[in-house]
Protein backbone atom coordinates (compact mmCIF):
# COMPACT_ATOMS: atom_id res chain seq x y z
CA UNK A 1 0.00 0.00 0.00
CA UNK A 2 1.09 3.48 -1.15
CA UNK A 3 0.54 5.23 2.29
CA UNK A 4 1.71 8.85 0.73
CA UNK A 5 -1.27 8.13 -1.89
CA UNK A 6 -3.36 7.45 0.74
CA UNK A 7 -2.52 10.08 3.00
CA UNK A 8 -3.59 12.55 0.60
CA UNK A 9 -6.78 10.67 -0.58
CA UNK A 10 -7.34 10.83 3.81
CA UNK A 11 -6.61 15.12 3.78
CA UNK A 12 -9.22 15.25 0.67
CA UNK A 13 -11.98 13.18 2.38
CA UNK A 14 -11.35 15.13 5.66
CA UNK A 15 -11.63 18.55 3.78
CA UNK A 16 -14.40 18.36 1.81
CA UNK A 17 -16.17 16.69 5.01
CA UNK A 18 -15.59 19.42 7.36
CA UNK A 19 -16.61 22.02 4.56
CA UNK A 20 -19.60 20.34 4.59
CA UNK A 21 -20.15 20.11 8.52
CA UNK A 22 -19.30 23.38 9.07
CA UNK A 23 -21.13 24.66 5.75
CA UNK A 24 -23.28 28.33 6.96
CA UNK A 25 -26.30 27.50 5.29
CA UNK A 26 -28.49 29.34 6.87
CA UNK A 27 -26.95 32.63 6.95
CA UNK A 28 -28.63 35.32 5.20
CA UNK A 29 -24.73 36.59 3.11
CA UNK A 30 -24.43 33.30 2.57
CA UNK A 31 -28.06 31.78 1.14
CA UNK A 32 -27.96 34.86 -0.90
CA UNK A 33 -24.21 34.37 -1.93
CA UNK A 34 -25.02 30.65 -3.42
CA UNK A 35 -28.66 32.09 -5.32
CA UNK A 36 -26.46 34.90 -7.06
CA UNK A 37 -24.06 32.66 -7.83
CA UNK A 38 -26.93 30.22 -9.76
CA UNK A 39 -28.77 33.55 -10.91
CA UNK A 40 -26.04 34.52 -12.56
CA UNK A 41 -24.92 31.16 -14.12
CA UNK A 42 -28.50 31.09 -15.60
CA UNK A 43 -28.25 34.58 -16.92
CA UNK A 44 -25.40 33.86 -18.12
CA UNK A 45 -26.65 30.27 -19.66
CA UNK A 46 -29.39 32.32 -21.54
CA UNK A 47 -27.53 35.20 -22.75
CA UNK A 48 -24.35 34.52 -23.39
CA UNK A 49 -23.03 31.02 -24.51
CA UNK A 50 -25.94 30.98 -27.62
CA UNK A 51 -25.22 33.99 -28.89
CA UNK A 52 -22.04 34.99 -27.85
CA UNK A 53 -19.72 31.76 -27.04
CA UNK A 54 -21.34 29.65 -29.79
CA UNK A 55 -20.46 31.62 -32.71
CA UNK A 56 -16.80 32.01 -30.83
CA UNK A 57 -16.35 28.64 -30.82
CA UNK A 58 -17.30 27.91 -34.80
CA UNK A 59 -14.82 30.55 -35.69
CA UNK A 60 -11.93 29.75 -33.55
CA UNK A 61 -12.46 26.17 -35.25
CA UNK A 62 -12.72 27.88 -38.68
CA UNK A 63 -9.12 29.37 -37.40
CA UNK A 64 -7.74 25.92 -36.44
CA UNK A 65 -8.79 23.95 -39.71
CA UNK A 66 -9.29 26.31 -42.74
CA UNK A 67 -6.12 29.34 -41.62
CA UNK A 68 -2.33 27.69 -42.74
CA UNK A 69 -0.33 27.87 -39.72
CA UNK A 70 1.95 29.81 -42.57
CA UNK A 71 -0.63 32.52 -42.63
CA UNK A 72 -0.56 33.15 -38.77
CA UNK A 73 3.27 32.99 -38.10
CA UNK A 74 3.43 35.63 -41.21
CA UNK A 75 1.08 38.41 -40.13
CA UNK A 76 1.32 37.01 -35.74
CA UNK A 77 4.32 34.40 -35.61
CA UNK A 78 7.13 35.30 -33.53
CA UNK A 79 9.33 36.39 -36.48
CA UNK A 80 6.81 38.66 -37.92
CA UNK A 81 6.86 42.11 -38.57
CA UNK A 82 6.38 43.60 -35.12
CA UNK A 83 4.67 46.74 -36.50
CA UNK A 84 2.24 44.69 -38.33
CA UNK A 85 1.80 42.07 -35.62
CA UNK A 86 0.82 44.10 -32.96
CA UNK A 87 -0.76 46.92 -35.00
CA UNK A 88 -3.15 44.31 -35.94
CA UNK A 89 -3.65 42.59 -32.64
CA UNK A 90 -4.23 46.21 -30.66
CA UNK A 91 -7.05 47.40 -32.79
CA UNK A 92 -9.02 43.74 -33.09
CA UNK A 93 -11.56 45.18 -30.64
CA UNK A 94 -13.03 47.54 -32.82
CA UNK A 95 -14.60 44.74 -34.72
CA UNK A 96 -15.05 42.31 -32.40
CA UNK A 97 -17.91 43.29 -29.58
CA UNK A 98 -16.49 40.26 -27.50
CA UNK A 99 -16.07 40.30 -23.50
CA UNK A 100 -13.17 38.71 -21.65
CA UNK A 101 -15.13 35.28 -21.74
CA UNK A 102 -15.84 35.19 -25.92
CA UNK A 103 -12.38 36.05 -27.22
CA UNK A 104 -11.05 32.75 -25.55
CA UNK A 105 -11.78 30.54 -28.05
CA UNK A 106 -10.22 32.69 -30.62
CA UNK A 107 -7.21 33.87 -28.73
CA UNK A 108 -7.16 30.21 -27.84
CA UNK A 109 -7.18 29.05 -31.71
CA UNK A 110 -4.34 32.00 -33.29
CA UNK A 111 -2.25 31.18 -30.36
CA UNK A 112 -2.32 27.36 -31.00
CA UNK A 113 -1.76 28.38 -35.06
CA UNK A 114 1.32 29.80 -34.00
CA UNK A 115 1.12 33.16 -33.31
CA UNK A 116 4.00 34.75 -31.43
CA UNK A 117 2.98 35.27 -27.55
CA UNK A 118 3.59 38.71 -27.77
CA UNK A 119 0.80 39.96 -30.30
CA UNK A 120 -1.35 36.83 -28.85
CA UNK A 121 -1.73 38.12 -25.59
CA UNK A 122 -1.95 41.92 -27.10
CA UNK A 123 -5.54 40.42 -28.91
CA UNK A 124 -6.49 38.54 -26.41
CA UNK A 125 -6.31 41.96 -23.89
CA UNK A 126 -7.62 43.85 -26.62
CA UNK A 127 -10.24 42.04 -28.16
CA UNK A 128 -12.87 42.80 -25.32
CA UNK A 129 -11.17 46.31 -23.90
CA UNK A 130 -11.35 47.95 -27.51
CA UNK A 131 -15.13 47.93 -27.97
CA UNK A 132 -16.06 50.69 -30.18
CA UNK A 133 -20.18 50.72 -28.49
CA UNK A 134 -18.46 50.20 -25.33
CA UNK A 135 -15.80 53.30 -25.32
CA UNK A 136 -18.85 55.39 -27.13
CA UNK A 137 -21.30 54.32 -24.24
CA UNK A 138 -18.70 55.62 -21.60
CA UNK A 139 -17.92 58.89 -23.80
CA UNK A 140 -21.43 59.99 -23.39
CA UNK A 141 -22.36 58.68 -19.54
CA UNK A 142 -18.95 58.83 -18.43
CA UNK A 143 -17.74 61.56 -19.92
CA UNK A 144 -15.67 62.40 -23.66
CA UNK A 145 -12.16 62.73 -21.54
CA UNK A 146 -12.69 59.15 -19.42
CA UNK A 147 -14.04 57.56 -23.02
CA UNK A 148 -10.87 58.78 -25.16
CA UNK A 149 -8.95 57.71 -21.76
CA UNK A 150 -10.10 54.22 -22.00
CA UNK A 151 -9.80 54.17 -26.11
CA UNK A 152 -6.28 55.57 -26.22
CA UNK A 153 -5.41 53.54 -22.59
CA UNK A 154 -6.53 50.25 -24.03
CA UNK A 155 -4.82 50.49 -27.28
CA UNK A 156 -1.42 51.19 -25.62
CA UNK A 157 -2.21 48.55 -22.99
CA UNK A 158 -2.71 45.97 -25.84
CA UNK A 159 0.81 46.53 -27.61
CA UNK A 160 3.05 47.19 -23.97
CA UNK A 161 1.07 44.59 -22.53
CA UNK A 162 2.19 41.86 -25.61
CA UNK A 163 5.78 43.26 -25.75
CA UNK A 164 6.56 42.76 -22.23
CA UNK A 165 4.97 39.04 -22.44
CA UNK A 166 7.56 38.58 -25.28
CA UNK A 167 10.55 40.47 -23.52
CA UNK A 168 9.89 37.84 -20.13
CA UNK A 169 9.24 35.16 -21.78
CA UNK A 170 11.89 35.57 -25.03
CA UNK A 171 14.02 32.58 -24.42
CA UNK A 172 10.84 30.53 -25.34
CA UNK A 173 9.74 32.42 -28.25
CA UNK A 174 13.10 32.41 -29.70
CA UNK A 175 12.74 28.36 -29.46
CA UNK A 176 9.36 28.41 -31.06
CA UNK A 177 10.32 30.34 -33.93
CA UNK A 178 13.34 28.62 -34.64
CA UNK A 179 11.08 25.66 -34.98
CA UNK A 180 8.70 27.80 -36.61
CA UNK A 181 11.45 28.29 -39.37
CA UNK A 182 11.88 24.77 -40.04
CA UNK A 183 8.56 24.00 -41.04
CA UNK A 184 7.73 23.16 -44.63
CA UNK A 185 4.64 25.57 -46.81
CA UNK A 186 1.67 24.55 -46.36
CA UNK A 187 -0.53 23.89 -49.09
CA UNK A 188 -3.63 26.57 -49.84
CA UNK A 189 -6.91 24.85 -50.35
CA UNK A 190 -8.69 27.80 -51.72
CA UNK A 191 -7.71 31.79 -52.37
CA UNK A 192 -7.61 33.82 -49.38
CA UNK A 193 -10.38 36.33 -51.00
CA UNK A 194 -12.61 33.13 -50.06
CA UNK A 195 -11.40 32.57 -46.76
CA UNK A 196 -11.39 35.86 -46.04
CA UNK A 197 -15.40 36.63 -46.69
CA UNK A 198 -16.35 33.39 -44.68
CA UNK A 199 -14.92 34.61 -42.11
CA UNK A 200 -16.51 37.88 -42.72
CA UNK A 201 -19.99 36.19 -42.59
CA UNK A 202 -18.98 34.38 -38.98
CA UNK A 203 -17.83 37.57 -37.37
CA UNK A 204 -20.65 39.48 -38.89
CA UNK A 205 -23.07 36.48 -37.65
CA UNK A 206 -21.02 37.20 -33.67
CA UNK A 207 -21.31 41.04 -33.56
CA UNK A 208 -25.23 41.82 -34.91
CA UNK A 209 -26.54 38.84 -32.80
CA UNK A 210 -24.81 40.44 -30.02
CA UNK A 211 -25.73 44.28 -31.03
CA UNK A 212 -26.74 45.87 -27.51
CA UNK A 213 -29.86 47.75 -27.12
CA UNK A 214 -28.79 51.58 -26.89
CA UNK A 215 -30.07 53.92 -24.34
CA UNK A 216 -31.60 55.96 -26.67
CA UNK A 217 -34.38 55.05 -29.91
CA UNK A 218 -32.92 57.09 -32.01
CA UNK A 219 -29.33 57.94 -33.73
CA UNK A 220 -27.27 55.48 -35.82
CA UNK A 221 -27.01 52.80 -33.11
CA UNK A 222 -30.86 53.10 -32.53
CA UNK A 223 -31.09 52.41 -36.67
CA UNK A 224 -28.68 49.10 -36.50
CA UNK A 225 -30.53 47.25 -33.60
CA UNK A 226 -33.32 47.42 -35.36
CA UNK A 227 -32.17 45.61 -37.80
CA UNK A 228 -30.05 43.20 -35.88
CA UNK A 229 -31.69 40.38 -36.80
CA UNK A 230 -32.05 41.26 -40.48
CA UNK A 231 -28.52 41.67 -41.10
CA UNK A 232 -27.71 38.92 -38.67
CA UNK A 233 -30.13 36.44 -40.93
CA UNK A 234 -28.21 37.78 -44.12
CA UNK A 235 -24.88 36.72 -43.16
CA UNK A 236 -26.46 33.73 -41.87
CA UNK A 237 -27.41 33.10 -45.33
CA UNK A 238 -24.04 33.97 -47.07
CA UNK A 239 -22.80 31.77 -44.42
CA UNK A 240 -25.20 29.23 -46.20
CA UNK A 241 -24.52 29.69 -49.78
CA UNK A 242 -20.39 29.91 -49.38
CA UNK A 243 -20.39 26.45 -47.80
CA UNK A 244 -22.40 24.55 -50.67
CA UNK A 245 -20.40 26.43 -53.30
CA UNK A 246 -16.88 26.42 -51.38
CA UNK A 247 -16.78 23.72 -49.12
CA UNK A 248 -19.12 21.19 -51.51
CA UNK A 249 -21.81 20.98 -48.24
CA UNK A 250 -24.76 18.52 -49.91
CA UNK A 251 -27.15 21.73 -51.29
CA UNK A 252 -30.24 19.91 -49.87
CA UNK A 253 -28.54 19.11 -46.09
CA UNK A 254 -28.04 23.48 -45.85
CA UNK A 255 -32.03 23.81 -47.05
CA UNK A 256 -32.89 21.02 -45.27
CA UNK A 257 -31.29 22.86 -41.82
CA UNK A 258 -32.50 26.51 -43.26
CA UNK A 259 -36.36 25.36 -42.73
CA UNK A 260 -36.79 25.56 -39.52
CA UNK A 261 -34.95 28.56 -38.80
CA UNK A 262 -37.28 30.37 -41.34
CA UNK A 263 -40.35 28.56 -40.32
CA UNK A 264 -39.40 29.81 -36.05
CA UNK A 265 -38.08 33.27 -37.23
CA UNK A 266 -41.71 34.28 -39.16
CA UNK A 267 -43.75 32.36 -36.14
CA UNK A 268 -42.42 33.57 -33.42
CA UNK A 269 -40.47 37.02 -34.27
CA UNK A 270 -40.64 38.10 -31.17
CA UNK A 271 -38.14 35.14 -30.12
CA UNK A 272 -35.46 35.26 -32.41
CA UNK A 273 -33.14 33.15 -30.51
CA UNK A 274 -35.15 30.35 -31.10
CA UNK A 275 -34.58 30.39 -34.33
CA UNK A 276 -31.18 31.55 -33.82
CA UNK A 277 -30.67 28.27 -31.85
CA UNK A 278 -32.66 25.91 -34.86
CA UNK A 279 -29.64 27.68 -36.94
CA UNK A 280 -27.09 26.28 -34.53
CA UNK A 281 -28.30 23.05 -34.58
CA UNK A 282 -28.89 22.60 -38.21
CA UNK A 283 -25.10 23.79 -38.81
CA UNK A 284 -23.74 21.55 -36.20
CA UNK A 285 -25.68 18.58 -37.48
CA UNK A 286 -24.54 18.68 -41.24
CA UNK A 287 -21.21 19.63 -40.27
CA UNK A 288 -20.69 16.68 -37.97
CA UNK A 289 -21.71 14.21 -39.91
CA UNK A 290 -19.45 15.20 -43.08
CA UNK A 291 -16.43 13.28 -43.88
CA UNK A 292 -14.56 15.99 -45.62
CA UNK A 293 -13.09 19.75 -44.41
CA UNK A 294 -16.66 20.64 -42.98
CA UNK A 295 -16.16 18.03 -40.40
CA UNK A 296 -12.65 18.92 -39.21
CA UNK A 297 -14.65 22.23 -38.57
CA UNK A 298 -16.94 21.25 -36.52
CA UNK A 299 -14.55 18.45 -34.21
CA UNK A 300 -12.12 21.52 -34.00
CA UNK A 301 -15.14 23.98 -32.76
CA UNK A 302 -16.37 21.16 -30.35
CA UNK A 303 -12.75 20.47 -29.11
CA UNK A 304 -12.53 24.47 -28.29
CA UNK A 305 -15.63 24.04 -26.26
CA UNK A 306 -15.50 21.25 -24.65
CA UNK A 307 -11.92 22.97 -23.30
CA UNK A 308 -13.90 26.24 -22.19
CA UNK A 309 -17.37 25.82 -21.32
CA UNK A 310 -16.57 23.97 -17.98
CA UNK A 311 -13.88 26.36 -16.66
CA UNK A 312 -16.50 29.61 -17.54
CA UNK A 313 -19.43 27.82 -15.82
CA UNK A 314 -17.09 27.18 -12.95
CA UNK A 315 -15.36 30.66 -13.07
CA UNK A 316 -19.02 32.01 -12.90
CA UNK A 317 -20.96 30.20 -10.15
CA UNK A 318 -17.46 31.56 -8.04
CA UNK A 319 -17.48 35.00 -9.71
CA UNK A 320 -21.52 35.07 -8.57
CA UNK A 321 -21.04 33.81 -5.01
CA UNK A 322 -18.66 36.11 -4.50
CA UNK A 323 -19.64 39.40 -5.34
CA UNK A 324 -23.14 38.79 -6.76
CA UNK A 325 -24.98 40.58 -9.89
CA UNK A 326 -25.13 44.15 -10.56
CA UNK A 327 -27.20 45.65 -7.72
CA UNK A 328 -27.15 42.68 -5.88
CA UNK A 329 -25.17 41.31 -2.86
CA UNK A 330 -22.86 38.84 -3.04
CA UNK A 331 -19.89 37.32 -0.04
CA UNK A 332 -18.28 40.39 -0.46
CA UNK A 333 -20.51 43.16 0.56
CA UNK A 334 -20.57 45.54 -2.20
CA UNK A 335 -20.01 48.95 0.42
CA UNK A 336 -16.30 47.23 0.93
CA UNK A 337 -15.99 48.41 -2.68
CA UNK A 338 -17.16 51.52 -2.47
CA UNK A 339 -15.28 52.69 0.71
CA UNK A 340 -11.99 51.40 -1.20
CA UNK A 341 -11.87 53.10 -4.18
CA UNK A 342 -12.70 57.03 -3.56
CA UNK A 343 -10.15 59.38 -4.09
CA UNK A 344 -6.94 59.10 -6.22
CA UNK A 345 -4.32 56.95 -3.72
CA UNK A 346 -2.17 53.83 -4.65
CA UNK A 347 -4.60 51.40 -2.41
CA UNK A 348 -8.39 53.00 -4.23
CA UNK A 349 -6.82 52.53 -8.20
CA UNK A 350 -5.00 49.24 -6.97
CA UNK A 351 -8.09 48.13 -5.43
CA UNK A 352 -10.27 49.12 -8.81
CA UNK A 353 -7.97 47.25 -10.65
CA UNK A 354 -7.63 43.79 -8.61
CA UNK A 355 -11.28 43.92 -8.47
CA UNK A 356 -11.86 44.61 -11.24
CA UNK A 357 -9.79 42.06 -12.93
CA UNK A 358 -11.86 39.33 -11.28
CA UNK A 359 -15.03 40.72 -11.76
CA UNK A 360 -17.35 38.95 -14.45
CA UNK A 361 -18.50 42.25 -16.59
CA UNK A 362 -20.83 41.49 -19.74
CA UNK A 363 -20.25 43.35 -22.40
CA UNK A 364 -21.50 47.17 -21.77
CA UNK A 365 -22.28 46.54 -18.21
CA UNK A 366 -19.57 47.68 -17.22
CA UNK A 367 -20.41 51.66 -17.56
CA UNK A 368 -23.51 51.41 -15.30
CA UNK A 369 -21.72 49.62 -12.92
CA UNK A 370 -19.18 52.53 -12.90
CA UNK A 371 -21.91 54.97 -13.25
CA UNK A 372 -23.42 53.83 -9.69
CA UNK A 373 -19.84 53.31 -8.39
CA UNK A 374 -18.89 56.92 -9.37
CA UNK A 375 -21.83 58.31 -7.89
CA UNK A 376 -21.16 56.83 -4.34
CA UNK A 377 -17.94 58.78 -4.13
CA UNK A 378 -15.49 56.52 -6.28
CA UNK A 379 -12.50 58.75 -8.07
CA UNK A 380 -12.03 59.29 -11.86
CA UNK A 381 -8.99 57.05 -11.36
CA UNK A 382 -10.31 54.71 -9.98
CA UNK A 383 -12.94 54.18 -12.17
CA UNK A 384 -10.57 54.55 -15.25
CA UNK A 385 -8.56 51.40 -13.85
CA UNK A 386 -11.69 49.15 -13.17
CA UNK A 387 -12.56 50.03 -17.13
CA UNK A 388 -8.79 48.88 -18.18
CA UNK A 389 -8.62 46.05 -16.01
CA UNK A 390 -12.02 44.46 -15.80
CA UNK A 391 -13.91 43.87 -19.14
CA UNK A 392 -10.32 42.10 -20.35
CA UNK A 393 -10.00 39.98 -17.36
CA UNK A 394 -12.49 38.42 -15.20
CA UNK A 395 -12.13 35.00 -12.88
CA UNK A 396 -13.78 32.62 -15.58
CA UNK A 397 -11.02 34.14 -18.23
CA UNK A 398 -7.71 33.39 -16.08
CA UNK A 399 -9.27 29.70 -15.43
CA UNK A 400 -9.31 29.22 -19.60
CA UNK A 401 -6.04 31.14 -19.84
CA UNK A 402 -4.16 28.55 -17.69
CA UNK A 403 -5.16 25.79 -20.09
CA UNK A 404 -3.64 27.55 -23.03
CA UNK A 405 -0.50 29.54 -21.62
CA UNK A 406 -0.13 27.85 -18.33
CA UNK A 407 0.34 28.83 -14.81
CA UNK A 408 3.44 30.94 -15.29
CA UNK A 409 2.35 33.09 -17.93
CA UNK A 410 -0.88 33.79 -16.70
CA UNK A 411 0.17 35.14 -13.96
CA UNK A 412 2.56 37.13 -15.53
CA UNK A 413 -0.32 38.33 -17.53
CA UNK A 414 -2.56 38.94 -15.16
CA UNK A 415 -0.27 41.32 -13.13
CA UNK A 416 0.75 43.12 -15.98
CA UNK A 417 -2.95 43.95 -16.59
CA UNK A 418 -3.74 44.89 -12.98
CA UNK A 419 -0.32 46.83 -12.49
CA UNK A 420 -0.76 48.73 -15.62
CA UNK A 421 -4.46 49.74 -14.93
CA UNK A 422 -3.36 50.80 -11.52
CA UNK A 423 -0.23 53.46 -12.67
CA UNK A 424 -2.81 54.25 -15.59
CA UNK A 425 -5.34 55.06 -13.29
CA UNK A 426 -2.99 57.11 -10.77
CA UNK A 427 -2.16 59.57 -13.74
CA UNK A 428 -5.34 59.70 -14.95
CA UNK A 429 -6.49 61.17 -11.41
CA UNK A 430 -3.83 63.56 -11.03
CA UNK A 431 -4.13 64.91 -14.42
CA UNK A 432 -8.32 65.17 -14.22
CA UNK A 433 -8.64 66.57 -10.40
Amino acid sequence: MNWKTEWKKLAWITGIFLTFFYLPVGNARFDNAIMESLHLAKWYAQEHVLLCLVPAFFIAGAIAVFVSQASVMKYLGAKANKVLAYGVASVSGTILAVCSCTVLPLFAGIYKMGAGLGPATAFLYSGPAINVLAIALTARILGVEMGIARAVGAILFSVVIGLLMHLIFRKEEQAKAAAQMMMPDEEVSRPLWQNGLYFLSMVGILVFANWGKPDLDTGLWAAIFSLKWAVTAVFAAALGVMLMLWFKIKWWKVALSALPVVALAIGFPEQPMVAFAAGVIGLSAFTSTDKGEAGEWFSSSWGFAKQILPLLLFGVLIAGALLGRVGQEGLIPSEWVGTAVGGNSLRANFFASFAGAFMYFATLTEVPILQGLISNGMGKGPALALLLAGPALSLPNMLVIRTVLGTKKTVVFVCLVIVMATISGMLFGAFTN
